[in-house]
């Protein structure tokens, strides 16, 4: 079988983390698997280097870039793949533009869709059915997703639903007294953690009023918020006017920020909607418990009281309370971490994600 997989970039993103190891993945097990990056290379070109896998970037400059679509377009009909799976709204939407009105040697078009799409405007969603005929199956990484997009109209015999799959973080090179120092707290503090882009939809006000609720309570905990994005300025300023910013941290974009799941004490994720997060399963898959936002996504991956805490979305008193629970009865969450751990191990690990791609992509 060729495989041609299309992805928007390589940067160091949930999505192009799971379509890297799943390129990875597919290679081991026979299939020819190459891959387009639409706009830029980045960082997780390496675990493409590291399985021999060929890739090409057509460099797209703009959000309708016809040059790009046109690069495309003559890459397919020169591989030939049987065929293209592609992911996110970019990268599905150019793989199907370019595939239009081919007939001799077209391809198998599956899309993937990785998050509860409610950001998108009526343009994406007018274009998303434009291109329904275009597209022989949609795989989405959550059962929620799939709803999601059923209700938008996409056939149901046409989905399926395929979960992440997740590896254990690397150990840190450091101890968790070391990185305390380094960050400018004492080194005996319990830490709790968010990983992710720094963004409305994450909600991240809640939990930093959750943090001036909890520091009241326990004065030895911070809360540290790994990663960027356009709220951070606003985030930054609400933590001072909350008197949260004592004891919370903005460490900004980390190359190593899964290995520091290691870390930490408790992992938190307020948002609103997700498809089904990275960081919440590399949490769980290093034995923390966690507190999460009451979303369908999150409920597909923590059972409230036996692997984690469901909070209201929104209800930053639940966090807190749910949080005390756990820094107060280190037996009671030491259980919690191991039982989300054993089930990221048996249920989703990468090895799963794959075979399960396998299969799907023989049968089309």
């Amino acid at each position: 079988m060729k495989l041609l997989l299309v992805i928007p970039t390589l940067d160091r993103s949930g999505a192009e983390k799971q379509f890297c190891l799943l390129a990875a993945g597919l290679s081991k097990q026979g299939i020819d698997v190459e891959v387009v990056s639409l706009t830029r290379g980045g960082p997780m070109e390496e675990v493409l280097d590291a399985a021999e896998i060929p890739v090409t970037i057509l460099k797209k400059r703009r959000r309708f870039d016809i040059n790009a679509r046109r690069r495309l377009r003559r890459l397919i009909q020169q591989r030939r793949p049987d065929v293209v799976l592609s992911c996110l709204f970019a990268g599905n939407s150019y793989v199907r533009l370019a595939t239009l009105g081919m007939k001799q040697h077209r391809p198998k078009i599956v899309i993937s869709e990785r998050c509860v799409d409610s950001w998108k405007s009526g343009w994406q969603f007018w274009l998303d059915r434009r291109l329904r005929s275009q597209t022989d199956l949609l795989i989405a990484n959550s059962e929620s997703v799939a709803a999601f997009y059923r209700e938008k109209g996409f056939p149901a015999e046409k989905t399926r639903v395929i979960p992440n799959g997740v590896i254990t973080p690397e150990q840190p090179d450091f101890t968790k007294t070391e990185f305390c120092q380094q960050i400018g707290i004492p080194g005996d503090s319990k830490l709790i953690a968010f990983i992710g882009r720094l963004a409305p939809q994450k909600r991240l006000k809640d939990l930093l009023w959750a943090m001036q609720m909890l520091r009241h309570s326990r004065p030895d905990t911070y809360f540290l918020l790994i990663g960027d994005g356009p709220q951070r300025g606003e985030l930054e300023l609400y933590a001072q006017e909350t008197e949260a910013a004592t004891h919370s941290r903005f460490l900004g974009h980390r190359d190593d920020a899964a290995s520091l799941l290691h870390l930490i004490d408790v992992f938190w994720l307020g948002s609103e909607f997700e498809g089904m997060s990275n960081s919440l399963m590399e949490a769980m898959v290093c034995g923390k418990p966690v507190v999460v936002s009451d979303i369908p996504p999150n409920r597909e991956l923590v059972e409230h009281g036996k692997d984690g805490w469901i909070s209201n979305l929104g209800d930053t008193a639940g966090f807190t309370q749910y949080t005390l629970k756990l820094l107060e009865d280190t037996d009671a969450a030491e259980k919690m971490g191991h039982l989300g751990q054993q089930k990221m191990r048996e249920q989703f690990s990468v090895e799963a994600m794959v075979e399960r791609f396998r299969k799907i992509l023989e049968e089309i």
